[in-house]
């Protein structure tokens, strides 16, 4: 049982951070880490250089950090969306939402009402059948049709209903605008925060990449100098 426990416990690797042990697969190399995270880590752990390794909790932390400073140079104070940013790179989660599902369970009767009433009276639908009122209307008071015509010219009858109806249907058509403006700020936020992280990740990206190139071409010098090395000392022998 000793044994197995011995044999577990090397099989673990050092977090250079919180001392902790991890299986290896759990921990992020030194050489993987973005050179603006590594000096972030470097002030806050001495000591932390070349062989050394972090697990994902410390690494996902200053990753964080370094774009909340990143951001705060860039845009001074950081407002809720860039924080909203911050939280999604950290978790690894999608950060768009459909404004629907956002105001969904925050729409009232009245709301869903105002809606329906601004689609159906902007439609043509609408249209003709009002205007096949107003027709019917006028032709019933106007030919004769009764006879007593109840809204007999000017149609005094009529103009009172298209001026409540008027009256009725603006502010309805206002509260449905304004619910549409709503869903298009959310939209607008969302599209801010897809932008921001996308530019943040590649950004990152290029770090990653500018670093893991500086990393090859350091390693390329020097087996290019070992092999002048090699070379000259095989001169030196053939002489």
């Amino acid at each position: 049982m000793d044994r197995r426990a011995v044999g577990t416990h090397k099989h673990k690797a050092l977090c250079h951070v919180c001392q902790r042990q991890f299986a290896p697969s759990s921990l992020r190399p030194w050489i993987s880490v973005r050179p603006g995270v590594l000096e972030l880590i470097a002030r806050a752990a001495p000591g932390w250089d070349e062989g050394k390794a972090i697990c994902r909790k410390d690494l996902t932390k200053y990753r964080r950090l370094y774009v909340e400073q990143l951001l705060a140079q860039e845009r001074g104070e950081l407002g809720e969306l860039d924080r909203q940013v911050i939280e999604s790179l950290g978790s690894g989660q999608p950060i768009s939402q459909p404004p629907e599902d956002m105001l969904e369970g925050k729409v009232t009767f009245g709301e869903r009402m105002a809606d329906r009433v601004a689609q159906f009276g902007g439609s043509w639908t609408f249209i003709l059948a009002f205007t096949a009122v107003l027709i019917v209307w006028m032709t019933v008071n106007v030919v004769g049709i009764l006879a007593k015509p109840f809204d007999p010219y000017p149609f005094i009858l009529l103009n009172l209903a298209l001026s409540s109806l008027a009256a009725i249907q603006a502010p309805v058509i206002m509260m449905s605008q304004r619910r549409q403006e709503t869903k298009d700020r959310l939209r607008g936020e969302n599209d801010y925060r897809v932008n921001l992280k996308a530019e943040l990740e590649i950004r990152q990206l290029h770090e990653k990449i500018d670093h893991q190139l500086a990393r090859q071409w350091d390693k390329l010098v020097e087996l290019q100098q070992i092999q002048i090395e090699l070379l000259e000392e095989r001169d030196e022998e053939d002489k």
